[in-house]
Parts: structure tokens; sequence; C-alpha cells
């Protein structure tokens, strides 16, 4: 089935939107991590600076609700760490999730240096409880600073093998796609069934105001293939969308009664004929999903000379990609390959710009521009000797719209004006409504 989709925010619509945008602030942000900080204050503060360099989402460690920490006199340590998660893409809203932890000293030591292994043995795990980690998430408006503490899933903090790093977040606004504040917003993680055939989807709803699961929903996928989808979902069109960086790419509207899921393979060369054994934090150094002036893009980074840069855009009826932007990159700036760190990994997508990536390489993160061939701007990267997908797995482009600055999380019980219930709505009425937008 073809999918009907609208542009979140055509170019045009892009640059009339940020025409009014304060001149001190820029259009969007490169945000590293949201790291912990003691302050009294009730709010986060962005640390705000031009990409390509890293912002930083600084939030209150009061704020946190961390465990009791451990026994001081013992060798176990606590660890405390944060992400953006995920982006609400032009609804300018963030996911942010913090893990704490606690593990052998040796074992801290190794994570915060940078030394612990990709690939750790049993030997390097001695004394460490996978199933420790406390994992809490807020929704966060990064220029406001403005926090919600999202409910514990199943109540419970430790969620880390429940399927829940593939989570997106997705917004809702009277006023349409990129246009003002939001009116709703939903957070979704999916996975699959493997002895069912089906999905199945853990959902926050703000107009609830709580998680729920969807059981059995069917699947769209056109083989018996395993779907491995570990990054974080994209929110695009009134849809969140889920990667398999080595197949393809499963879609679905979170705030639907019954959400009806569609798949779209990946470009036809980018296709692996079986599923990878690599980590999924490798396969995203080279390829990666986003969203560009308003479009769903798909972008992956060759690892042999000459080190080719492949952007491709999701047509318009959502059923396959046009390759749009291809080049070189030892034109452009010194590649040399021989290792991970030598050739080219993707940082980030301009959500602004459909020319621009930015790219790590070597040490320094460049702005690169593919129609012009050549780097707009650079700096450095302050990579730690942690593997590196270590900081390609957390870069996280964020659009900062003008209306953020007086824009409210929606609470619970909020419902948006243009889209009512979300139980009354089938995926005709949004499909229908979607392609109005366009027109």
């Amino acid at each position: 089935m073809r999918l009907p989709l609208r542009r979140a925010l055509s170019p045009a619509a892009v640059r009339r939107a940020f025409s009014t945008a304060a001149a001190s602030r820029p259009q969007w942000a490169m945000i590293r991590q949201a790291p912990p900080v003691r302050s009294p204050s009730p709010h986060a503060s962005l640390l705000l600076a031009e990409p390509p360099r890293d912002s930083y989402l600084l939030v209150p460690d009061h704020l946190i609700d961390r465990r009791p920490g451990p026994d001081p006199s013992s060798d176990i340590r606590g660890i405390l760490g944060g992400t953006v998660h995920a982006t609400s893409g032009d609804g300018g809203l963030l996911l942010v999730v913090y893990m704490d932890s606690h593990a052998p000293a040796p074992i801290i030591s190794k994570i915060v240096t940078g030394a612990f292994p990709a690939r750790p043995r049993v030997s390097d795990l001695a004394g460490l409880d996978l199933s420790d980690p406390d994992f809490i998430r807020f929704v966060c408006n990064p220029i406001t600073g403005e926090l919600f503490r999202l409910p514990d899933i199943d109540g419970t903090k430790k969620t880390m093998f429940r399927g829940c790093d593939n989570a997106g977040l997705l917004t809702r606004s009277a006023a349409g796609a990129g246009h003002g504040s939001p009116d709703s917003y939903a957070v979704a993680v999916l996975g699959e069934d493997r002895n069912g055939g089906t999905f199945n989807m853990r959902r926050f709803l703000s107009r609830t105001g709580k998680w729920e699961k969807l059981v059995g929903l069917p699947s769209p996928l056109p083989l018996p293939r395993r779907m491995d989808m570990y990054t974080e979902a994209v929110a695009f069109a009134g849809r969140l969308w889920w990667a398999d960086l080595t197949w393809g790419v499963v879609s679905a509207d979170p705030f639907s009664d019954w959400p009806e899921l569609h798949f779209v393979e990946l470009p036809r060369n980018s296709v692996w004929p079986v599923p990878s054994t690599d980590l999924v934090q490798e396969q995203a150094m080279h390829r990666r999903l986003g969203i560009s002036e308003g479009r769903l893009r798909y972008v992956e980074v060759s690892q042999e000379d000459p080190f080719v840069v492949s952007s491709f855009a999701l047509d318009d009826d959502g059923s396959g990609w046009t390759l749009e932007h291809e080049v070189a990159l030892g034109r452009i700036c010194q590649v040399k390959g021989g290792g991970p760190r030598d050739t080219a990994r993707i940082a980030v997508i301009d959500p602004l710009n459909a020319s621009v990536m930015y790219l790590i390489v070597g040490k320094h993160v460049l702005g690169v521009d593919m129609d012009m061939g050549k780097v707009m701007g650079c700096s450095l990267a302050d990579e730690t000797e942690g593997p590196p997908y270590a900081i390609t797995s957390v870069l996280k482009p964020c659009v900062l719209p003008p209306w953020l600055s007086s824009s409210k999380i929606p609470a619970a019980g909020t419902f948006s004006r243009d889209n009512g219930d979300a139980k009354s709505k089938t995926l005709s009425d949004i499909l229908v409504r979607a392609d109005s937008d366009k027109r």
C-alpha cells in the first residue's frame, strides 16, 4: 500500500518560520549530551552553540530522582549519565533519558574514560549486574527548560531489556506541523513478537498521562526476516519511523487507536541480504535516518576510497527513495581510511539544509555542503578513547522554532484541537487529512 505523505515543513516555510527568531539564537542545535549538574534550579538549561560545535542540555540533578547510593565502604560506585534520546522533529521537544547505574569501581573507571570495550568479554563484566540500571525519562522544552518526568514503564525503572531503546517522540499541533506549540505528544517504542509474527507497541500519550501496551499489531514485513530496530524513532509526517539500517523502515501513527504499520525498504543497493551481526551502533556510524527540509532522508557514507556520501529522500507516496546527493569526500577533505576513526562517520543530518551533512573525520566535525563540494565549518570532535560510535550514537539535531520560548509541554488530559480524540481516528482519516495539508 502506498502511503500519501505531506512534507513536515517545506523549505520556504522553514525560512519563514525562522525569519522572526532571535538573531542571537541558532535555528537548530547539535546536542551531544544531557549531563546532570548541581543546581537548585527547577528547570533545565541549554548550553547552546552554533553547529558544528556541540550543545549540551544541563539538568539539575535534584530533578532526576536518583536511587540511594551504594555503601561507601564497598567497591561499588554509582554513575549517572544522560542523553537526548530523540527529538520531536519540528515540534521542538526532546526525549531525555538518564541511566542510573551501580557497578564495580574498575568498570566505572573504564566507562568514564572510554576504555570499556565495545564487545566485552565475560571477564570484563565481572561483578556487573546487567539488569541493574534504572532508567528515568523526561520530555523537555530545550528553550524554557521545562521538564516533564514520564511515569515508569510497567511501574519499574529497570527497562534495559524491554525493547525501550528505540523510543521516539511525536507532537501534534492545531496550527499544523512546525507552525506552533504542540497540543499533545506521544512517546512510543516498537518491537517484534518473534513468536507470533506481529508487533507490540508501548506508548505514552499526553492526553491520558499513562503508558499502555498494544499487542498483536499486524506485521507489514514482506519477508520472514528479523527487524533490528535499535536506534531512536524519527518523527515525520504525523508518524514515527523505526529503521533497521540494513533493510528498511517501519512507520506508525502512535496516536491511533490501533496503529497500522507500514514498511518501506531502503534504497536497493543499501539492503543487506541477511541481517547484520555488527553492533547497531557501528552501523549507525555510516548509515542514518533523519529529517531535512521537511522530508525523510536516508544517508550513508561508504567506508572505502573514494568515501562517497549518498543522500536519499523518501518519495511523497512513501514507497521508495530518490537519490538527491552523491559526493566523494576524498575531493573535499582528507579521509585516510584504514580504521574506524579515519573513515568518515555521520554526526547529524542538517535539519534545515538538505545539502549539508555533518561528518566526523579524524578529530574534527565538519559541515560539508554536498552541492558546493566544500567544507562550510569545522570544530574539534573532543572524543574519548572509547569506541568510535560513542559520539555518533549520542549526537542529535534539534530544531529550535521561535515559538518554543513561549510554549508549554502539554499536560495530561490535553487534546489536540485539530485531531480530537485519537481513538476516533482511523488511518484513512489521517491520510486524507495529511494529503489535504499538502495542497
